[in-house]
């Protein structure tokens, strides 16, 4: 899946005289990959915004690979129950990702005073902000604070709308789900990758971007109440994410591979 470590085996193998790839799951690619695209026979995207950073070189657009689990998820009723969530109220599910959400977990948390009453909030905050989160948000009924979640494709079920970073996984899982989002980049991510990710996703319509400098817990709280209000909006957004879905990700890069072998 690319990164600093592969040069070093796609170099051997391309001197070798072997046919080699890399995936980069990114709109604005690690530079270690495009580094090791000069090696590369074919260079797999997740996202077709990165062809840009790969002139004169053979890409394919085959998406991010997933979880199989994302590409079946349970009925909302049944993940409401694990949850403990009313599967009958639109619910918001707010998840920082693999990196730096303490600031996005702080926000969203802050912002629940100012949801309506009726809005249910999953919130998976990470183990570091569990407490944090949890004395926020204490005494507000329907704000579950979990942290940590091993059921994600549960979680995504039960979602009217996402509140996220901007990783490529995430994206990927979030297109996949269908599910609207507001996405909020990691502002220390590599050349800003986050927000070139969260662009196309907000340039298509399947997302709103909203950088983190911007945000505050009031204006937060009245993105995520708009679009779960507005229903031809999130029908629209909805939408939009499903098209940018790749749900065969994985067997689009096996049959690149056997492809280019046969």
């Amino acid at each position: 899946m690319g990164g600093f470590t592969s040069l070093p085996p796609v170099y051997a193998g391309h001197k070798l005289g072997l046919k080699t790839f890399v995936h980069d799951s990114n709109a604005r690619p690690g530079r270690s990959n495009v580094m090791t695209s000069r090696f590369c026979t074919q260079i797999f995207l997740g996202l077709d915004a990165a062809k840009a950073f790969f002139p004169n070189r053979e890409t394919v657009n085959t998406g991010t690979p997933v979880r199989p689990e994302i590409l079946d998820l349970p009925s909302r009723e049944s993940a409401s129950a694990i949850f403990g969530l009313d599967p009958s109220r639109q619910t918001i599910v707010i998840t920082g990702g693999s990196q730096g959400a303490h600031r996005l977990n702080e926000l969203s948390a802050q912002a629940a005073a100012s949801l309506p009453s009726e809005t249910q909030v999953l919130h998976i905050a990470g183990a570091s902000d569990f407490d944090r989160v949890s004395e926020i948000t204490k005494g507000r009924a329907g704000y579950k604070v979990l942290g940590f979640c091993d059921q994600m494709p549960s979680a995504y079920a039960v979602a009217d709308l996402v509140i996220a970073r901007s990783g490529a996984s995430s994206l990927t899982e979030i297109a996949i789900a269908g599910l609207p989002s507001i996405l909020v980049p990691y502002p220390y991510a590599a050349d800003d990758h986050q927000t070139r990710n969260a662009e196309v996703f907000d340039h298509s319509g399947a997302g709103k971007l909203v950088q983190e400098r911007d945000l505050n817990p009031e204006k937060l709280a009245s993105f995520a109440t708009s679009i779960l209000q507005d229903l031809p909006t999130h029908q629209r957004m909805a939408k939009a994410a499903s098209s940018l879905a790749i749900p065969n990700a994985a067997d689009r890069v096996c049959a690149a591979i056997e492809a280019t072998l046969s």
